[in-house]
């Protein structure tokens, strides 16, 4: 077996334990914050988007930092920093006794985490270009069946042993995740460091070209649509399920959207080694429009499982695409400070959206935040169609 497939292989069970470890605990952040004393609708909103905001703001800071150090010591490196680094904050926030501890926490886990783009830039610069869609897809598959089980099994564990034995689960399981990094990963050593002296024409300032910024910009659209409902999620789910048992069903809800996602990243994404990638992003958004209206028409819980997974199932197979049309045009050299920015920009969209859904929640309800999916797709399908025709008449 090629040396970058055993990687791809094994990197996807580490990134899945590692996806897995951090949905134990997180996707049930606005029920655990109750538990550390914020009890006002108006507060359990404020804070759910507080803690939402708050690893995107310092994970946007640091993540093109990191990118630059993965492209000078190695993303083996970064991997590993980031998924020790995880360990420790996930297990703190099973130990905090205030919302300001878990706050801190939470700005520390965007600090000095970041597991998914670490492993996502040691897979874009250790694969063949041509099969960089499917690499790329065949993880983010992992990202999403990591955190479906997690969520799932999560909720079980809180349901019976309560939400801080999540956290600390969620830690141990983080730390088998680092040691098999550690024993099993073989990376380049033609992919970073000294390698890098010699392709200065590739230098940073080539990487931001008018195509990546305009990939950059799609980016940033796709993590603010998906990410805008997703803190309150549980807190809606509340409202149409009840009380009991809501953990449990919240995970089960997480981990049908996570595995729909992972199917899409297995399926979708391999067809952008055979076809076009920015007809096919304009394609998949198009329909993703369609999806938005069943999500808001749906009235129960299972019509809005299935609405929604539906929709997280086409939107999963867009950003393979869009970050291996981001790799194909930057050397192997340079794709750790090419993913820092992608890793950036997308830390923007995940800082942005909570926000936005905390205060369309606190005026008109929770269900009010999805009315905002089909108009904000439909700017993301405007920009794609732009991309597609700027990449068209470049040819």
């Amino acid at each position: 077996m090629p040396i970058w497939k055993r990687n791809l292989f094994i990197l996807w069970v580490t990134q899945v334990i590692s996806l897995m470890s951090f949905g134990f605990g997180i996707p049930f952040i606005p029920f655990y914050i109750e538990e550390l004393g914020v009890n006002t609708p108006e507060a359990i909103n404020l804070f759910t988007g507080i803690l939402s905001t708050a690893p995107a703001i310092s994970m946007a800071f640091m993540a093109p930092i990191w990118g630059k150090l993965a492209d000078k010591y190695g993303r083996k490196l970064m991997i590993l920093r980031a998924m020790f680094a995880a360990v420790f904050v996930i297990g703190g926030m099973g130990l905090v006794q205030n919302i300001y501890a878990l706050v801190a926490l939470r700005s520390a886990q965007g600090l000095f985490t970041g597991t998914v783009t670490a492993a996502s830039a040691f897979i874009a610069s250790n694969t063949p270009k041509e099969r960089l869609s499917y690499a790329l897809g065949f993880m983010a598959s992992s990202t999403f069946i990591g955190y479906s089980i997690g969520p799932a099994l999560g909720g079980l564990v809180a349901d019976r042993f309560g939400y801080r034995v999540s956290f600390f689960v969620g830690a141990l399981f983080m730390a088998v995740g680092v040691l098999l990094v550690l024993l099993f990963i073989k990376e380049d050593p033609e992919t970073y460091g000294a390698a890098l002296k010699k392709h200065k024409d590739k230098h940073e300032g080539k990487i931001l070209s008018s195509a990546i910024v305009s990939l950059l910009v799609i980016l940033f659209m796709q993590r603010f649509t998906r990410s805008v409902f997703a803190p309150y999620m549980p807190l809606y789910l509340k409202t149409i399920h009840g009380e009991d048992g809501i953990a449990t069903v919240t995970g089960m809800v997480n981990m049908f959207v996570g595995l729909a996602t992972a199917v899409a990243g297995l399926s979708l994404s391999r067809l952008g080694d055979k076809f076009k990638k920015s007809k096919l992003i304009v394609i998949l958004l198009g329909i993703a429009f369609v999806f938005s209206f069943f999500v808001i028409a749906s009235g129960g819980l299972i019509g809005f499982m299935l609405s929604y997974t539906l929709l997280f199932f086409i939107l999963g197979g867009i950003e393979p695409m869009l970050t291996s049309s981001a790799a194909e045009l930057t050397s192997p050299q340079n794709r750790g400070t090419l993913f820092g920015y992608m890793g950036m920009v997308g830390s923007f969209g995940w800082m942005v959206s909570p926000m936005t859904g905390a205060a369309i929640s606190v005026q008109y309800g929770y269900k009010a935040i999805l009315f905002i999916l089909p108009v904000l797709i439909a700017f993301n399908i405007a920009f794609a169609i732009f991309n597609h025709r700027k990449q068209a008449s470049n040819m």
